[in-house]
């Protein structure tokens, strides 16, 4: 049951991954107009989503499931400061919130492995 638990939850924090890919691919204009906003090129947001995208299916996928949720979870605590706009737009301090949490999902994910069902 652990097992079949774990692979649940693997698969329902890749589908995030890999929908925050598709939106980005097929509306990259609110990605990259936030990226901009930082200072940044907003043509990052191409190699975000393909991340997005690889991370998400390797974490389903394997191998090396412990080591891609540490990357992934280092990744949602280093881009959660995008979403801290108290002023500007509260609803995006609740994605800041959201995006620690799943660090901390990715961080036990880690520390478990990836149990029977992954290569």
């Amino acid at each position: 049951m652990n097992d079949a638990l774990n692979l649940v939850g693997r698969v329902l924090i890749a589908l995030l991954f890999v929908g925050g890919a598709l939106q980005k691919v097929t509306e990259p204009a609110p990605v990259e107009g936030m990226i901009a906003g930082l200072g940044l090129p907003g043509g990052l947001v191409w190699p975000v989503a393909l991340f997005d995208l690889i991370a998400g299916v390797l974490l389903v996928t394997g191998p090396r499931v412990r080591q891609v949720a540490l990357v992934m979870a280092t990744y949602c605590i280093l881009t959660s400061w995008f979403h801290w706009q108290l002023r500007a737009d509260p609803w995006q301090v609740t994605i800041f919130v959201k995006n620690w949490a799943i660090a901390g999902g990715l961080l036990v994910l880690a520390a478990s492995g990836p149990g029977r069902f992954a290569r």
